[in-house]
């Protein structure tokens, strides 16, 4: 069985207070992607305290020359980025050492117009390559995450659960997989049961929200119920994370997902 992890942003407190938050509401994991601001002694403290896991880190780096350069204004489908995005790898990869941490989240960057999508998804295969050396035998997975361009991510490369499965394979590691995030591929492309079971296998992380208003499922038109049946069915047992935002309290909200896995 998969394990939920709560939103951090739904919970009151520092970064610290949210995982005992998110425990008192039944969790075992919560994410906050970002990871810069954090005293990784102290999270990792609170994280063995709380029994609550991070489920995932963004791949981060301290140095702005190179977190501009592994922006999405930027990103891996630039060749010129390689250097900084490995080094942003093992950066994060220290972090989610330290914190305990199984998922560091990559993005492609923003389609470019200057070369074909041949040579940026090259490019991207690439770079993960090289991702995959470094986090090899850690424990730590890379996980590629499709975003949507139709409401949030307008000029982003990577949209289809295809295209990154295809990168996946290109790329050859167990230790790189698909983030699958429903509220983004509801957006893009739909089918959101099928296509989830058709690539289980490839899928090493799961985000939610409902669609529209990227709120809690439950809030859209999207039968959570269901999917979350479906997901278990197909054997997984990593993290489903809630990434989006609250249309209620706390409370309230967490109650609700609990529910959804009733069936």
């Amino acid at each position: 069985m998969f394990t939920l992890s709560a939103n951090a942003g739904w919970f009151e407190g520092d970064s610290y207070a949210r995982y005992f938050e998110a425990a008192k509401r039944g969790f075992k994991a919560m994410e906050e992607l970002g990871w810069l601001h954090l005293d990784l002694d102290r999270a990792r403290a609170a994280i063995d305290e709380s029994g609550v896991a991070q489920s995932a880190l963004l791949f981060q780096s301290r140095c702005p020359e190179k977190a501009e350069l592994i922006s999405n204004k930027h990103g891996i489908v630039w060749a010129d980025s390689h250097d900084a995005f490995a080094a942003s790898i093992e950066e994060t990869l220290a972090a989610a050492l330290k914190m305990n941490v199984k998922n560091i989240v990559v993005t492609s960057g923003n389609e470019r117009s200057d070369v074909s999508r041949y040579v940026q998804h090259t490019n991207i295969v690439t770079a993960l390559r090289k991702g995959a050396e470094l986090v090899k035998g850690s424990g730590v997975q890379l996980v590629l995450e499709p975003l949507n361009v139709l409401v949030n991510h307008k000029g982003y490369y990577l949209v289809t659960t295809a295209e990154t499965v295809d990168i996946i394979d290109e790329v050859g590691s167990p230790d790189v997989r698909v983030l699958y995030d429903v509220y983004h591929q509801q957006i893009s492309e739909g089918n959101v049961i099928d296509t989830i079971k058709a690539n289980i296998s490839k899928i090493g992380h799961i985000h939610t929200g409902d669609v529209p208003g990227r709120k809690e499922p439950g809030t859209g038109e999207l039968n959570y119920k269901n999917i979350f049946k479906a997901i278990a069915e197909t054997g997984y047992q990593g993290f489903v994370t809630f990434e989006c935002g609250r249309s209620a309290d706390a409370d309230t909200v967490c109650k609700n997902m609990f529910a959804l896995l009733e069936w």
